[in-house]
């Protein structure tokens, strides 16, 4: 009986700790009083201890409790498995599912959630489509946890077919759901299919939320739909707790941006009560985007005279900015400025920024030579900016070296081909033109048309490069003739 009632105590004092230093030394002193006490068979106190030290962030003391379990429960399963997924050990997660069904165990609703994140995460489609069954099997459909969590997996995966088809099966759709569908669709580039995502979701009932807003901002940025970015700034505006959240103001004042809209988020801006790094990090972007380099550098310096030390993102669009507006003085201090002045370590795309900046000016020997003595290894971005570089003062010398490391590291990328075939072409090399059309034949490649886009009464028109099938067509094209006309005739004017 008194190892009952000690073994309850134990049990009440482990359940108590929180995630905290002082808790960390409770568990453990407890731990002990329990191996003194002879209590460590204890299946219940076993899975105590596991829960606070995985609670706790210790790993290796919550897994030598777990490998010590002669008898481990579907309970003790769950948190290893659980544990290791938010501490994004994915493939360790992994291994210990496939440990549990070794021993003959079946997965519930609890041990599916975690694991559809981990596959996710790793891309491990095989297992996930075989958890799906299992979900199908054990009659968890309607869970909507495991719901969440099988959407996001197929998301993850970029497999947005089987998403819609778990989404539109869901008989229950909370906002996490909705969230996950909506953010999910903006990554995956389906911005059309995100807005109305989203009208879909208002027109359920459901309520918007601070969740919801980022993303769906991002796909009016990303689609140019300024209408409907407009109207969810209405709404917005209208909300205390939308109006106070820094995060949706940022968002706002990027989908005016890439709108083409800079002088409203200048205006969403400057009436920010309490602005923090990332926006003053992304009017700095936005000013770059637009040409604007030099206003880009005057807020620069404002945002650190307001106490903000830039960070690693903050040089990145800095030195963007600078070389959009062709800044290549400025852009190179700030650069050389990295570990002196702000401590911070050159990136791979403050790298990327710097080569850009160089061979826009026509410095590509400048930036070549840089590469050279990059410590980092040159990624597809380094030389895919050199290759820029190349093309605009027709360098065909360092324009080889780039696109050739550019054709290994990216085979498929029909643009690379192109560029170099561009320099070819502007230095009349017809060679080594018909050489690389013929390796772009042989590996059938065929480039992407240009697209311009515009909103007129809320609907977006797309125009591809070459297309005559628009409804309007005609009246485009005479219109465009017309115009063209009229600037003739006043140059000859002129």
């Amino acid at each position: 009986m008194s190892h009952f009632i000690t073994a309850t105590a134990f049990s009440s004092i482990l359940r108590n700790c929180s995630p905290l230093l002082s808790s960390i030394s409770t568990a453990k002193k407890t731990h002990a009083q329990i191996l003194i006490c002879g209590l460590l068979q204890n299946i219940t106190l076993q899975t105590d201890l596991l829960l606070v030290y995985s609670k706790c962030g210790l790993l290796s003391d919550a897994r030598k409790v777990f490998d010590r379990m002669p008898d481990r429960s579907m309970h003790s399963w769950n948190i290893m498995i659980s544990t290791h997924v938010k501490n994004c050990l994915y493939k360790d997660s992994l291994s210990i599912f496939s440990a549990f069904l070794q021993v003959g165990q079946r997965p519930d609703h609890y041990t599916l959630t975690p694991l559809f994140k981990a596959c996710g995460e790793v891309g491990h489609m095989t297992l996930g489509l075989s958890l799906h069954s299992w979900v199908i099997r054990c009659g968890f459909v309607n869970y909507v946890v495991v719901g969440s969590a099988l959407l996001e997996f197929y998301l993850k995966c970029r497999e947005a077919k089987d998403a819609k088809r778990v989404f539109d099966d869901l008989r229950f759709k909370d906002s996490v759901a909705w969230n996950s569908m909506i953010s999910g669709l903006v990554r995956l580039g389906a911005y059309v299919d995100a807005v109305v995502c989203f009208r879909d979701m208002l027109k359920e009932g459901m309520v918007m939320d601070c969740m919801a807003i980022p993303s769906i901002l991002s796909a009016c940025g990303r689609e140019g739909d300024v209408m409907k970015g407009k109207e969810i700034h209405g709404k917005v505006l209208k909300s205390v707790i939308f109006c106070d959240d820094v995060t949706i103001v940022n968002s706002l004042i990027d989908m005016y941006s890439k709108c083409g809209f800079l002088y409203s988020s200048e205006y969403v801006f400057k009436n920010m009560v309490d602005a923090n790094l990332v926006s003053w990090t992304t009017m700095i972007s936005c000013y770059g985007v637009h040409g604007k380099g030099k206003e880009s550098l005057v807020l620069f310096e404002e945002m650190k005279s307001h106490g903000f030390e830039p960070n690693s993102v903050t040089i990145t669009a800095i030195l963007a900015s600078c070389s959009h507006s062709g800044l290549v003085d400025q852009g190179k201090k700030i650069f050389d400025s990295l570990g002196p002045v702000y401590s911070i370590e050159p990136s791979i795309e403050h790298y990327a920024c710097i080569i850009d900046l160089l061979g826009r000016s026509g410095r590509v020997e400048e930036a070549f030579k840089l590469i050279k003595n990059m410590k980092l290894a040159p990624t597809s971005s380094i030389w895919g900016a050199l290759l820029a570089g190349c093309m605009t003062c027709r360098n065909v010398e360092i324009g080889e070296i780039a696109a050739h490391h550019l054709f290994e590291m990216e085979p498929k990328n029909t643009s690379n081909y192109v560029a170099l075939c561009s320099i070819y072409e502007s230095l009349g090399m017809w060679d080594g033109v018909s050489s690389i059309r013929a390796v772009m034949r042989n590996i059938g490649m065929l480039k992407s048309p240009g697209c311009s886009c515009i909103t007129i009464k809320g609907k977006i028109h797309k125009f591809y490069q070459g297309e005559v099938f628009h409804p309007s067509g005609n009246i485009i094209y005479e219109t465009v003739d017309g115009i063209l006309r009229t600037l003739m005739s006043i140059d000859l004017c002129v």
